[in-house]
């Protein structure tokens, strides 16, 4: 029996019904798998067309070649940083092929290391778990403070707050620096809840004093001892400026203080929160000195400042002033001018504060210069989360590290450079409900573990090229400049004399033997799988 025209001219009308329904089907299916799924926030935050970033970044180096931009032309951090990141975190492959594609006569200051002719040798068996690299300096004791200790970790999680981020970021970061056995700061927010998954902390000290002032505003030394009770608070950092917005002050507006935020801060719910650009409880060098051994013998914890640097004079008071006195700062935390965790005006992120290499040259040369350099802890940041940068830094005088918008990347950050609008992609810089939710801090806690462990690996590394156990004792002699056709040695571009940048002879011999018997402890038991590579898409966050 024929089939009725009217049955033939309607199957193809059936056959795209059905295909509509497959596909819608498969598309339901993918957002429902997106949803739920807790590796990549993208995906998660914006389900089936976040696949179209892998697509794009899969194509990327060809559209790149001949359209865009190359792997080292983004700012702040270029695509192959990005990439050593994300590879480091997710521990895949952090290999790059085919040797270096950086144009170095493009990048006046690129670092040229020179290599031992016979380098350190590894433990012979095995890398103890977790990379140890512990601070080659004891914290505190220069100054005879009661709880002074050596930091387990030179490499640490910077002041990031509850507020600039999301309660899932600051548990992420919380419990990454537990795993990996770092410090992490609280930033000038407060002591919150997120921050309380057992990592030891810096509990930072603004100029608004939140977490420990009094109803009207004022530092309160009740509440910072009630703070210091609650968590292991290690040492205590005095914030004077940051590198982000140096000498600026900030408002968090009424509708971001939450019950969370004014709760870790310190201040009533739902009324605009401010923090004034200068300190109130002092106003020279002899009223910071004074507020700290305040603290300082309070609480018994080592007590130190972060500042940016700009004018000179008030680092030659200090150093001079420590000169031959065991009181002062116990660290002192240099903030690079372009260090950028905190957003702020742009004529203040582009022009305001030194570099990190002109400003730590510039105060650790006026230490050096007195005995109080041999008793302060020195400590960097500002994109210092690379391999390479880090080295330098603790050449020039650093005994740790400490790094931001790196741990940022590590647990999901893409660069979006939205951290000031509330609408951060990722879920990290946002107190959205719908795009925190893509951020899983347990997962992500554990890339930010993997990266701060990768980065002390690479400085083991490094160290060991240069024929020494340890970055605190490479010598400026073995790194160089590259300036235009001719390198420049760092001694000479800054300022150095002999000797300089060194922990004390005391405390070389104490970190040698240390690192020696690190080296005897049990080597890592698991193996790190291997992706396809750096140019994989799915080591994207």
């Amino acid at each position: 029996m024929a089939r009725a025209p009217a049955d033939e001219a309607s199957r193809p009308r059936r056959r795209r019904r059905r295909a509509a329904g497959v596909a819608g089907a498969a598309v339901a299916g993918v957002v429902a798998y997106d949803l739920t799924q807790r590796r990549h926030a993208i995906l998660r935050n914006f389900p089936v067309v976040g696949h179209l970033r892998y697509l794009l970044e899969a194509f990327g180096p060809e559209l790149r070649q001949y359209i865009v931009t190359g792997n080292d032309d983004e700012r702040p951090f270029s695509r192959n940083q990005r990439r050593w990141v994300y590879a480091t975190a997710k521990r895949q492959d952090p290999y790059f092929g085919f040797g270096s594609d950086v144009d170095w006569s493009r990048h006046p200051g690129h670092i040229l290391i020179k290599q031992a002719a016979f380098p350190h040798p590894p433990p012979s068996g095995g890398e103890p778990e977790g990379w140890p690299l512990p601070c080659a300096k004891v914290l505190g004791a220069g100054n005879g403070r009661r709880h002074a200790f050596r930091p387990a970790s030179a490499v640490n999680v910077s002041g990031m707050s509850f507020g600039a981020l999301g309660a899932h970021a600051v548990e992420a970061m919380a419990r990454g620096c537990l795993a990996a056995g770092c410090l992490h700061n609280t930033g000038e927010g407060g002591l919150s809840v997120h921050h309380r998954h057992g990592a030891e902390v810096v509990f930072q000290i603004g100029t608004a004093y939140f977490g420990c002032r009094d109803a009207e505003g004022r530092f309160s030394m009740p509440a910072l001892l009630e703070r210091v009770a609650e968590a292991p608070v290690r040492a205590i950092e005095i914030k004077l400026s940051q590198g982000a917005k140096p000498g600026v002050g900030g408002m968090l507006p009424a509708a971001k203080v939450t019950p969370e935020i004014a709760e870790a801060r310190g201040v009533p719910v739902g009324r605009d929160c401010e923090s004034p650009p200068v300190h109130s409880e002092f106003s020279d060098v002899e009223g910071l000195i004074a507020f700290i051994e305040r603290i300082a013998d309070a609480t018994g914890l080592p007590v130190g400042i972060k500042s940016a640097v700009g004018e000179l004079g008030f680092w030659q008071e200090l150093a001079q002033r420590m000169d031959g006195r065991r009181e002062g700062p116990d660290f002192i935390t240099i903030d690079g001018g372009e260090g950028g965790t905190g957003a702020g005006p742009l004529v203040f992120t582009d022009h305001v504060a030194l570099p990190l290499r002109m400003a730590l040259a510039r105060v650790y040369r006026l230490f050096a210069a007195t005995d109080a350099a041999e008793r302060t802890v020195f400590i960097g940041s500002g994109l210092l989360g690379l391999p390479a940068n880090a080295l330098l830094a603790f050449a020039m005088g650093c005994d740790m590290v400490n790094v931001g918008r790196e741990a940022m990347l590590a647990i999901g950050c893409i660069q979006a450079q939205r951290c000031h609008t509330g609408r951060c992609p990722t879920g990290i810089t946002t107190h959205s409900p719908w795009l925190q939710r893509g951020l899983d801090p347990e997962r992500a806690s554990e890339r930010l573990a993997n990266y701060v462990m990768g980065l002390r690996a690479e400085l083991l590394r490094l160290a060991r090229t240069c024929g020494v156990p340890h970055p605190a004792l490479v010598t400026l002699e073995q790194i160089e400049l590259l300036d235009g056709e001719r390198t420049m040695p760092v001694a000479e571009r800054f300022g150095y004399r002999n000797g300089w940048g060194l922990p004390s002879e005391a405390d070389r011999v104490a970190v040698v033997d240390l690192m020696r018997r690190l080296s005897q402890t049990r080597p890592e038991a698991d193996e790190r799988p291997v992706s396809a590579g750096p140019g994989d898409p799915k080591q994207l966050p």
